[in-house]
């Protein structure tokens, strides 16, 4: 079964979220690779049938530690577009 075959009407009806982040301002400037390919999960999303006005890209993290205190608005508006309007899919890249 391919991909698009395993997205029905119900997933496309709700959004699909993309969250970008990286940990540091260095990351994101010299892994620019690592941002392209977050960002291209919005194709992804594209392909498998999302109209761009159900993607939501979520990128105010990039360059922001997952650890310590910093607060990470992304992150808290990922949480509550899960929690309030559950998303179909959601999109990130784990860590190589």
């Amino acid at each position: 079964m391919n991909e698009r075959a395993k997205v029905t009407a119900s997933h496309l009806a709700r959004h699909a979220v993309v969250y970008l982040r990286q940990s540091s301002a260095a990351q994101v400037e010299h892994n620019r690779e690592s941002t392209e390919r977050q960002y291209a999960l919005v194709s992804k999303a594209r392909e498998l049938g999302w109209p761009a006005e159900r993607i939501i890209v979520i990128d105010e993290d990039l360059g922001l530690s997952g650890g310590g205190t910093v607060t990470r608005s992304g992150f808290a508006r990922l949480t509550a577009e899960v929690a309030l309007a559950p998303a179909a899919a959601i999109g990130t890249m784990a860590r190589r």
